[in-house]
């Protein structure tokens, strides 16, 4: 793919958003993984890293081998709480043209990587470091955030979280996504004109003892 395909790529998943690419096929992640600073946004193709709990020598490795303008994806196990990002290696992912982080774990250097504008999403912020010495994984499929992330997979994060494209699906989740976000602009201008909710979805409002609509 070339880098103009996949900058136009990732500008129309960006624009679409995690939330509406989640409801049109997308594999929308746990509520844990969230933006570490205020305007976080990224739309990139994925490179899953797997360490070993505790660890992260697989990450600074990843930051060697993975293909410039891609989301390094994480999985630390069940040892969530350590720094296993911070400040340097946000400096080296920037040197070698990452676009981003996304990891089931914690980070730390906070407002190091908003002053460097380098979107990283994460389940917790931690100040314990983590060692460098262990065995991991780069560019093999893991889990992280309760969805399997596949090399290649888009992973687009924003203020609303983290969805997961998988490769395969992509034209049928962004088509889908379109059609979503085209159907609702249609209720946006139906509400302004006096419709409600209950009648656009079609809600049986009779369910709620009490209620008379208006």
């Amino acid at each position: 793919m070339g880098n103009d395909s996949q900058q136009q790529i990732g500008a129309t998943l960006l624009q679409l958003g995690s939330a509406t690419l989640g409801e049109s096929g997308g594999l929308a992640t746990d509520s844990r993984l969230k933006g570490v600073w205020p305007g976080a946004a990224l739309a990139a193709p994925a490179y899953p890293v797997g360490c070993t709990p505790g660890d992260n020598l697989a990450v600074h490795v990843a930051v060697t081998a993975a293909p410039r303008g891609s989301v390094l994806v994480v999985d630390v196990g069940r040892v969530a709480g350590r720094g296993y990002w911070g400040e340097v290696l946000t400096t080296a992912a920037e040197a070698a043209g990452l676009a981003g982080l996304v990891i089931d774990g914690g980070v730390r250097d906070v407002a190091a990587l908003e002053a460097h504008g380098f979107p990283v999403f994460s389940s917790c912020i931690a100040l314990p470091g983590a060692t460098k010495d262990q065995r991991g994984t780069v560019g093999v499929p893991v889990r992280v955030g309760g969805v399997v992330v596949n090399l290649g997979d888009w992973v687009v994060g924003d203020a609303d979280g983290v969805t997961i494209v998988p490769a395969r699906s992509l034209d049928e989740v962004v088509a889908a996504g379109q059609a979503r976000q085209g159907k609702e602009a249609g209720y946006f201008a139906a509400l302004r004109a006096g419709s409600t909710t209950v009648e656009l979805l079609g809600l049986e409002a009779s369910l709620i003892t009490g209620a008379t609509p208006t």
